[in-house]
């Protein structure tokens, strides 16, 4: 097995009614709530689509930048909660957007494209037949 580069060890002990947080000093910790209720707090969700833009919207920068390019990039996730077919159950259906400002739809697709085969949380969702991605125009 390869030798890790960065390891995060998280904690849940109360599901969607109570706090996940990060070991360690200085540790995220956040507040958790079913996301059909009111109360104050984050959810699985949430948390997916701030995992999934935030990892491949660093992997199109990466690309970016290892073609001498600054162009500024955007992800955005609509993450959806639904219940399945068969009245037992949920899953997520997730809708990605990502834009880079400067280029035209043609190269920003192939370089989303890139981005979505090397990003690591995509790579963990690849095959997902609950997950799209598109290529939009940039939106300052």
């Amino acid at each position: 097995m390869d030798k890790y580069l960065f390891e995060a060890t998280v904690h849940n002990t109360d599901g969607v009614e109570g706090t996940a947080f990060v070991e360690g000093e200085g540790g995220l910790s956040v507040t958790t709530s079913h996301p059909l209720d009111d109360s104050s707090g984050t959810n699985p969700e949430e948390l997916f689509g701030l995992a999934m833009t935030t990892c491949l919207n660093a992997t199109i920068e990466s690309l970016l930048s290892a073609r001498g390019m600054d162009n500024k990039s955007k992800v955005t996730a609509k993450v959806q909660l639904r219940r399945e077919a068969s009245g037992v159950g949920y899953y997520f259906q997730v809708y990605l957007f990502a834009s880079i400002e400067g280029l035209d739809m043609e190269k920003a697709e192939t370089l989303v494209r890139s981005a979505e085969k090397r990003c690591p949380v995509s790579k963990l969702t690849q095959g997902s037949e609950t997950i799209e991605i598109q290529t939009v125009p940039f939106e300052g």
